[in-house]
């Protein structure tokens, strides 16, 4: 399974008023595991930066200048997550940012079903605690250090290890009903089998032990089905 794991950077929060996204960052995953694969691409917004949108992610419009608009880079963007599930935090947000510009290269928008919002797992998984990406960082032990500021591709490739942990982590759940013992697969795999109250009774009586141990005999003295018996040769 493709999965593309993907964040934005914009010009603010309102897609609908006017702010229009600068960066793009996105890293592929195939089957849970990263290819090493990615797409980055800054974007001249054509528009001013708001003070806010600025001090979150540090991009002026003097760096964005020379940057291509998205008319330029959609072809290589869509190539990219074809086919692809894609995995964003606050999936909303970004969805909406990217059907906006979308539209306006008369591209079709990001169908909802193609989407896996992180957030919404997190609060499900995690109900009355922080979710955000940071949050989530600490609560896995994953190292967001270098998140001095919001960037596309680094949010993704950190996004990419929180979301790993939010499926069940690198090691994968076999359903087994079983407790795991640390990260190292099988060992110590403790399997807990309910005990009855009561043992059944014996499905044999008297009379058929007496039979099956008549049978054994006539085996022959040399037979290892006596040693069950605790039959002797001499017996």
């Amino acid at each position: 399974m493709r999965e593309i794991v993907l964040d934005t950077e914009t010009t603010g929060v309102e897609a609908h008023s006017g702010d229009r996204i600068v960066e793009i960052g996105c890293v592929e995953l195939l089957n849970h595991c990263p290819t090493g694969r990615s797409f980055h691409r800054y974007i001249n917004p054509e528009r001013p930066m708001s003070e806010g949108a600025f001090k979150v992610h540090g991009l002026s419009d003097a760096f964005l200048a020379p940057q291509p608009v998205f008319a330029a880079v959609a072809d290589e963007f869509i190539g990219f997550i074809e086919g692809a599930r894609l995995v964003i935090h606050n999936a909303a947000f970004d969805v909406g940012f990217l059907n906006m510009e979308l539209q306006k290269v008369g591209r079709g928008p990001i169908q909802p079903a193609l989407v896996v919002d992180t957030l919404s797992m997190a609060r499900r998984k995690h109900p009355g605690a922080s979710n955000s990406l940071d949050a989530l960082c600490t609560r896995y032990g994953i190292d967001n250090s270098r998140r001095t500021r919001h960037g596309a591709l680094l949010d993704a490739e950190i996004l990419a290890e929180v979301y790993i942990e939010l499926i069940g982590g690198k090691q994968a759940s076999l359903g087994l009903g079983a407790a795991e013992t640390g990260r190292g697969g099988l060992a110590g795999l403790v399997v807990e089998r309910p005990q009855r109250l009561r043992p059944l009774p014996p499905r044999l009586d008297e009379a058929a032990l007496e039979a099956h141990e008549a049978y054994i005999r006539s085996l022959g003295k040399t037979q290892l089905w006596r040693g069950y018996l605790g039959l002797t040769e001499d017996a």
